[in-house]
């Protein structure tokens, strides 16, 4: 049954009624109610032996309602919901005991909580919440240098969560490359953003294939050449040397020689027949090989074959062999009507072979329009033949005939393409291919076609001219692409684009991060209307502290999470902006490095905190040690 389900089934038999399950929004969120109920960044004076009836008369409205949250009942994990709910009369709700619980007042000024303890329940009641929770992080933030030494001299204290500290100590900056080194030997999952060498050499020279491994299959690998063929070489499995073989190709790695020698000597001879890179004179062995997918993949470097190989080929027992040497063949050579209908399954030729001129006038204008589809995108079309497909009645036809590169832009600009702007766009192979050419850069900028003009932007670097163009093109995606792609991007269009953009998964930082990105001046938008300009007050250098403290406590969640970041937040704002209603602001606050050292252990063993407070950069390097050891210790008991 959901968690809401059973709930809703509890809270009646508490004696309350459910009104509604409610996200906190601007509320103080039920994460930061558990804490403060388990001591952790709490008020002084906040625990009681009971909660009597008077409380809960503070605590409800005048409709008798309030917020709760149950323990083991959450919606949502650590950034849980609340459910606000009424009680009638004047007695007690029958929320004590097992399973534990926090409630909050409407007004946010009452929280009443009772948590499970080491030594029992904790009973938790405040009121001028607001106010109190000011007053502890002032406290909090006035910890001394002698007070701070003494709580790291406790830690790790009782490991309570070590496992939690396993999965995330390797995330933590200041952790030095030896203690990951150690760490490879207890979790490694850290290594999927890794990019320091002397840990990932150690990675790859681990005796333990899934660590070797681990570094290579990420999204983004940090590898250098060196360590991607010391980590093929390294890999017992045939397949995966193969697999890794083509994910270093795929990254720009140039093999050796003799690791082809190696990898085509293994059972997956045949993958590795594929890999890109494979030097000339291993060909015509795998033009002989007893297996035909080999001989099969041979054609794929048709024009390196001598002619004696490819008659071979053409002629060869087996039927995939022979069709897949003929196809080949027929890129160059224009095929016939017969030899076109003797094929089993014509797609491919279709996609990629010379036509007869007879040939093709049949199949551009062929009843079965997928004919037609197909065909638009061959490459090796006739001039005829893409005339004729540039009038088809299906506009997803004409359409790909509207991005071909063998077309004048005069011809492009006459096809009726059909092209949705808020449609994710990659860029066009062909336009990558010429991105050094700044003439064809020039004359690609100019293109009626979004597509071609954001495949343009996505240059590492264009002539003055095209980035100035580009810069003022009425394709937004155009201008972002030039601010995630593009090193001459201008900084007055980076400051347009970071108005309405914040980065993409595979751009996470532009155009903030851009070489050019504006940082002077910055400071003038400390008061702007728009948030996101607020965000960038504190990247100028000229702001102050005091600028920081003024946006933690802006009213727009990514304001408060710019000053979270920011190294000049006070100790008394980093405790405090751990109640922030918003989850990714907490987050931020607890791996703050002017966190007091107090809050900062009591967060470390929180089970819903530890995994973030770990990656702290204010612990000390031993500390870290010591908290590597006790997640060592509690891995090896689960082994």
């Amino acid at each position: 049954m959901p968690h809401r389900d059973r709930l809703h089934e509890l809270l009646p038999c508490a004696g309350l009624t459910v009104v509604e399950d409610m996200r906190p929004g601007s509320l103080f969120p039920p994460e930061a109610g558990w804490r403060i109920a388990q001591g952790i960044a709490a008020p002084a004076g906040a625990v009681r032996e009971a909660l009597d009836a008077a409380w809960w008369r503070r605590l409800a409205d005048a409709d008798g309602e309030f917020l709760v949250a149950v323990l083991g009942h959450r919606i949502g994990g650590n950034d849980s919901w609340w459910t606000r709910v009424r009680h009638a009369g004047d007695g007690v709700p029958g929320l004590t005991g097992d399973p534990g619980f926090v409630a909050l007042s409407l007004d946010g000024q009452v929280l009443l909580a009772e948590v499970p303890g080491a030594d029992g329940p904790r009973v938790t009641a405040l009121d001028r919440l607001p106010e109190r929770l000011e007053e502890a992080a002032a406290a909090a933030g006035r910890e001394t240098e002698v007070e701070r030494a003494e709580v790291w001299a406790a830690m790790p204290g009782r490991p309570t969560w070590p496992l939690h500290w396993a999965e995330r100590v390797g995330s933590n900056p200041a952790a030095p490359d030896e203690l990951l080194i150690r760490l490879l030997d207890v979790e490694t999952g850290f290594l999927h953003g890794c990019d320091r060498p002397a840990v990932l050499d150690a990675a790859v020279a681990h005796p333990d294939p899934q660590v070797r491994s681990q570094p290579a299959d990420t999204f983004r690998p940090k590898l250098t050449s060196d360590q991607w063929v010391r980590l093929i070489r390294a890999e017992p499995s045939s397949s995966r040397r193969v697999r890794w073989a083509e994910r270093a190709r795929a990254w720009g790695v140039q093999l050796p020689g003799d690791l082809y020698d190696d990898l085509l000597a293994g059972p997956s001879r045949a993958q590795a027949a594929e890999l890109p890179g494979l030097p000339a004179h291993h060909l015509p062995g795998l033009a002989a090989d007893a297996d035909p997918q080999v001989r099969a993949t041979v054609c794929a470097r048709w024009e390196d074959l001598s002619a004696p190989l490819r008659a071979r080929l053409l002629a060869d027992t087996d039927d995939a062999v022979r069709t897949t040497a003929l196809l080949a063949h027929h890129n160059g050579v224009p095929m016939p009507r017969d030899v076109f209908a003797a094929l089993p399954a014509p797609r491919r030729a279709l996609e990629q072979c010379s036509l007869s001129p007879e040939l093709e006038a049949e199949l551009v204008r062929d009843e079965d329009a997928e004919v037609r589809r197909v065909l638009a995108a061959n490459p090796r079309l006739s001039a005829h033949g893409v005339a004729v497909l540039a009038e088809d009645p299906y506009g997803d036809i004409r359409s790909t005939v509207a991005l071909r590169p063998d077309l004048t832009e005069e011809q492009r600009s006459a096809v009726r393409y059909d092209f949705d702007p808020t449609s994710m766009s990659l860029a066009l192979p062909w336009v990558e291919g010429l991105h050094g050419d700044a003439d064809a850069m020039r004359r690609l900028a100019a293109s009626s076609h979004p597509l071609i003009r954001r495949s343009v932007a996505r240059a590492r670097h264009l002539p003055p001219d095209v980035v100035e163009r580009l810069a003022r093109d009425e394709d937004r995606a155009v201008r972002l692409f030039l601010a995630e792609s593009c090193d001459d991007a201008p900084a007055e269009m980076l400051l347009e684009v970071w108005r309405w953009w914040d980065g993409s998964f595979s751009h996470p930082d532009r155009p903030r991060s851009h070489p050019n990105f504006p940082r002077t001046g910055l400071l003038r938008h400390v008061a702007d209307p728009d948030g996101r300009m607020r965000r960038l007050a504190l990247d100028d250098p000229q702001s102050t502290p005091a600028d920081v403290a003024r946006l933690a406590r802006d009213p727009e969640a990514e304001v408060r999470h710019r000053a979270a970041e920011d190294t000049r937040l006070s100790p008394a704002d980093a405790v405090r902006l751990l109640n922030d209603p918003a989850a990714h602001v907490r987050g931020t606050a607890m791996r703050s490095p002017r966190l007091p050292a107090r809050i900062l252990a009591g967060l470390l063993h929180n089970r819903d905190t530890a995994c973030e407070a770990v990656t702290n950069p204010s612990i000390p390097v031993p500390v870290l040690y010591r908290i590597l050891a006790a997640a060592a210790a509690a891995m090896a008991a689960l082994r």
